[in-house]
């Protein structure tokens, strides 16, 4: 069993901070990353939380990313903000895009966030739910490093490439946080089997020749499985679309690992596009919410997507979040 300890949200934001801006990150840019991993970690999502953070330092200090980068941005045109990362971290060029983003929404109706020469930008559920906190219909795509081969085929040719709809609720939170990757399983989780040397569950990845496997490595060394077949390959195709094509970032199949120290910056992206309801629906939104959100309630048993993330939030406030002494190990070993 995995030995753990428990941590405030408090203490895990000050971990990350602390080691990030010791691996030569800047306190500018360590704090959101941070204060994202605090809420990654709340949220349950374990694989995108602390377990990152010393491969985030890892890639500050072979160049993979510039801990010191002046995220860039301008306005093309009214509705459109554009933020190029430097290679920086994804996290501070989204705060940056989205302090532009959120009122262009509000005052136009929509508007859209497009960011390149960017990096991993962690738990994408995280940032749409920032703009449905906002009173915002958040929808967000970010491409990765290719993991995927396309139907019939071996080779990787897309990533994981998530996407992400989050839809404002009456009481401040998301009341429909839809946060999937193209993949069956997220990529992060098949390296953290491979870590922690546990086999993996049939379904997930395919080997070099492209057949089921268990072993995590051989998984890593083929293809991530496509969530839905054929269907999921078409979701990565259409988050690279929105995410690389038309961010100006690199595509999937050039872009560098978000794993190990093996060549540069990926420099790939993320967009976003926010939707102020009221402009769109006659004020009939939050009617049509409750028609949806009802109908799936009244089913027993049945849940809305983005239900156990909020639950364990309300948790991990109160109580705390269990994290590995393996993961903390690591972390310390980076502040010396």
């Amino acid at each position: 069993m995995t030995e753990t300890r428990t941590l405030t949200l408090a203490e895990i934001e000050d971990l990350s901070f602390r080691a990030l801006v010791a691996a030569g990150t800047s306190e500018a840019n360590a704090r959101p990353l941070a204060v994202a991993t605090a809420a990654t970690e709340a949220d349950g999502v374990a694989s995108h939380g602390l377990a990152y953070i010393p491969i985030y330092a890892e890639h500050v200090q072979c160049g993979k990313v510039d801990g010191q980068a002046v995220p860039v941005l301008s306005r093309p045109r009214p509705g459109v903000v554009a933020v190029d990362a430097a290679t920086g971290f994804a996290h501070p060029a989204i705060d940056a895009g989205f302090e532009a983003l959120i009122p262009a929404a509000r005052e136009q109706g929509i508007a859209v966030l497009a960011i390149r020469n960017s990096y991993n930008c962690g738990v994408l559920g995280y940032h749409t739910a920032r703009l449905a906190r906002a009173g915002l219909v958040g929808l967000g795509f970010t491409n990765a490093p290719a993991s995927i081969a396309p139907s019939g085929g071996r080779k990787p040719v897309v990533g994981t490439n998530p996407f992400s709809v989050a839809v404002p609720g009456e009481d401040g939170e998301p009341e429909l946080l839809i946060d999937q990757s193209a993949s069956t399983i997220a990529k992060s989780e098949v390296m953290k089997h491979a870590r922690e040397g546990k086999e993996i569950p049939l379904g997930w990845a395919l080997d070099a020749d492209g057949n089921p496997t268990t072993d995590p490595d051989a998984g890593l060394k083929g293809s991530m499985a496509p969530s839905g077949g054929y269907k999921g390959v078409g979701v990565a195709l259409l988050t690279e679309i929105m995410a690389a094509a038309l961010t100006g970032a690199t595509l999937g199949i050039n872009a560098s690992p978000f794993s190990g120290t093996a060549g540069g910056p990926p420099k790939t992206g993320q967009m976003f596009i926010a939707i102020d309801p009221a402009a769109t629906s006659n004020d009939t939104f939050r009617a049509g919410m409750v028609g949806i959100v009802g109908a799936v309630r009244a089913q027993p048993g049945a849940h809305l997507p983005g239900d156990g993330r909020r639950g364990k939030r309300i948790k991990a406030r109160d109580q705390g979040v269990a994290v590995s002494v393996a993961t903390l190990d690591r972390i310390k070993a980076l502040l010396g």
